[in-house]
C-alpha cells in the first residue's frame, strides 16, 4: 500500500517540486485549497482533503482538515492494537508525511492570519514523530525528497524535524500573544508591562567565542521581529565575538540617538570614550578619538554618515575592531579592508524595543526602555544665572550622552564634544575627578551631566575645577539647596531635570 502524505501549505515554494519526488518515490498525496491547484496545475496526481474526509470545505475556509480522517490517520500509533482497530473500524487511512506552514501571521497581523488547521495537523504530527514525518520549512524539502526516495525518514531526522515542528507553532502563538498584548488598548493605558512575556528566537549567527573565549555565544533574534544586524554586510575582518556585538549594538544606538547631524562614537566596555557632533563627519570622528584617545585603542566606531576617504585615513591609524556606517565611499572601502583584522560593517538605522530584559536566576528583569523624556524646554534652571544658548547645546549634549554611559557618571563637553567621561564609579565624585583628569582643561566654559543627583555638594568641585560654566542633573536631593547654592557661589548655571538616567 503506498504511503500516503498531506501537504498543505501558505507558502508555495518547492511545493510542486516536493510533490513529484514524493510521487516519483511511490506516496500518495493529500491536499487541499491552493496546495492543491498548485500540485494539479503541475500535472502530478493528488486528492482533495473534501473528497478524503467526505466532508466540504466550511465557515469560509476556517473548517478544511479538523476531521477524523485526517488527525486519526496523522496521530494513529502504528504499534497500538486499539489505534489500528480503530483505523479499521472507521475506514482511516494512516498519513505518513505532513508538510504544513502556517498563515503568515507575523506579516499579516489580523484575526482571518490566526491559523488553526494548520498548527493543529503540525503539533498532531510532531506528537506521533516516531511514525510519522512532519515538514514545516520548504529549505528541508530537498533533503527530506532525498531520503525518502531511499528509503524511510530515519528517527533522527523525524526527531530534528518534530522540534522544528513545535518551534514553530511555539513562535507562532508567542506573536499571537504580542499582538494581543500590544492591541489592548485597557491593558496599555494601565500597565506597559504584560501579564506574561511567551519569547521565541532563532539562532541566528555563531559568534567566534562567548564574552571570554573559553565562552561559546550566538546572536539570536526574536521569531517574526526585524533586526538590522540581519541586513548588515561585513565587508571585512575577523567573525564578530559577543563583545564586538554588545559594544556595536550600544554605539549604533548611541550616534542613532543624538539627532541628524554628523556624528561620531567611539564605545569601549560597552561605554562612550568619545562622542562629538560636527558638521563634517571626520572631524567629528577626530573629535570623538581626542576625548580619550588611551580608551579609544582596540574601541568600536560608529558614524551617521558616509565614511569618506578622509575619515578612511583618521581611522586606520589607530587600532579599531568594528567601524559600523550607513556606507563607505570606494576609496574608503579600499583603506580600511587593507587592515585584515578591522571589521567593516554596513548597516541600516537600528531600532528601538518598548522593554529591555536581562536574566536572573530562574527568569528575566524585565523593564521599559529607558527614554529621554524631559525635554530641555522642560528643565527647570536651578540657580541665579540660565545657561547661554551655547551652554545649553553642551548641555542637552552631554546629558545625552550621559543617559547612555554606564552609573556613575560624570561627563563634561564643550562644543558637542565630550572631552571627559567618568563611568560606572561607586561613587559620583570618583566619576567627576576621573571625568575631569580625562579632560585636562579642554572642559573650561563648557557642560557637565550627571545622571544622578549630587547627594553633596562637593560633587560639583570635579566640574568647578574642570571649568566647567554650566550643569545638568535631575535634581531631588534632600540637599538640592546646598549644591544649588554651591553652583550659585562659584558662578555656574544648573538645570535639573526632574529625571535620572542609571544604566547598569
Amino acid at each position: 500500500m503506498a504511503k500516503l502524505a498531506l501537504l498543505s501549505v501558505f507558502d508555495k515554494t518547492g511545493i510542486a517540486d516536493l510533490a513529484k519526488s514524493l510521487v516519483d518515490s511511490g506516496w500518495t498525496l493529500l491536499s487541499s485549497g491552493g496546495t492543491a491547484k498548485v500540485i494539479a496545475d503541475a500535472g502530478i496526481p493528488v486528492t482533495d482533503v473534501a473528497e478524503h474526509t467526505g466532508s466540504p470545505i466550511m465557515l469560509g475556509h476556517r473548517v478544511v482538515t479538523l476531521h477524523p480522517k485526517v488527525h486519526g490517520g496523522i496521530l494513529a500509533d502504528r504499534n497500538n492494537p486499539e489505534h489500528q482497530a480503530d483505523l479499521q473500524t472507521h475506514d482511516i487511512a494512516p498519513i505518513d508525511l505532513v508538510v504544513v506552514n502556517l498563515y503568515p501571521f507575523s506579516s499579516q497581523r489580523e484575526i482571518e492570519m490566526i491559523d488553526i488547521g494548520g498548527p493543529t495537523m503540525v503539533r498532531a504530527a510532531a506528537k506521533n514523530h516516531e511514525f510519522v514525518g512532519v515538514v514545516v520549512d520548504p529549505t528541508d524539502y530537498h533533503a527530506i525528497a532525498t531520503e525518502l526516495s531511499v528509503g524511510e525518514l530515519s528517527i533522527a531526522t523525524k526527531r530534528r524535524l518534530a522540534r522544528k515542528a513545535f518551534a514553530h507553532t511555539a513562535a507562532y502563538d508567542a506573536a499571537i500573544v504580542s499582538w494581543l498584548d500590544e492591541t489592548d488598548e485597557e491593558a496599555a493605558n494601565h500597565d506597559p508591562l504584560p501579564e506574561s512575556i511567551h519569547l521565541a528566537a532563532d539562532r541566528e549567527q555563531d559568534l567566534r567565542y562567548g564574552e571570554n573565549p573559553h565562552q561559546v555565544g550566538a546572536r539570536y533574534r526574536f521569531s517574526g521581529q526585524r533586526s538590522w544586524w540581519d541586513e548588515a554586510i561585513q565587508h571585512n575582518g575577523k567573525g564578530l565575538s559577543y563583545l564586538n556585538l554588545l559594544d556595536t549594538e550600544a554605539a549604533w544606538q548611541l550616534v542613532h540617538s543624538l539627532g541628524a547631524e554628523p556624528t561620531a562614537v567611539v564605545i569601549k566596555h560597552a561605554n562612550p570614550c568619545g562622542v562629538a557632533i560636527h558638521e563634517d563627519i571626520t572631524a567629528a570622528y577626530q573629535r570623538a578619538h581626542e576625548c580619550d584617545s588611551v580608551s579609544a585603542f582596540g574601541g568600536i566606531v560608529a558614524v551617521n554618515r558616509e565614511v569618506p576617504k578622509a575619515l578612511a585615513e583618521s581611522l586606520s591609524e589607530v587600532f579599531t575592531e568594528v567601524v559600523v556606517a550607513p556606507s563607505f565611499s570606494e576609496e574608503a572601502m579600499e583603506i580600511l579592508t587593507a587592515k585584515k583584522n578591522l571589521r567593516v560593517i554596513e548597516a541600516g538605522a537600528p531600532n528601538s524595543a518598548e522593554l529591555t530584559m536581562r536574566s536572573i536566576d530562574g527568569g528575566l528583569l524585565v523593564q521599559t526602555t529607558d527614554r529621554l523624556l524631559a525635554m530641555p524646554e522642560e528643565w527647570t534652571v536651578a540657580t541665579d544665572r540660565a545657561p547661554t544658548p551655547d551652554e545649553m547645546a553642551d548641555l542637552t549634549f552631554a546629558w545625552q550622552v550621559a543617559a547612555r554611559v554606564s552609573s556613575n557618571t560624570i561627563v563634561l563637553a564643550k562644543d558637542l564634544q565630550a572631552v571627559g567621561i567618568g563611568a560606572g564609579q561607586q561613587n559620583r565624585r570618583d566619576a567627576g575627578r576621573i571625568a575631569a583628569e580625562k579632560a585636562a582643561g579642554r572642559a573650561a566654559g563648557g557642560a557637565c551631566a550627571s545622571d544622578a543627583f549630587f547627594p553633596f555638594k562637593d560633587g560639583l568641585e570635579a566640574a568647578i575645577d574642570a571649568g566647567c560654566t554650566a550643569v545638568v542633573q535631575p535634581g531631588g536631593s534632600v540637599r538640592d539647596d546646598e549644591v544649588i547654592a554651591a553652583a550659585n557661589e562659584a558662578g555656574i548655571a544648573m538645570v535639573l531635570t526632574g529625571e535620572r538616567h542609571f544604566a547598569h
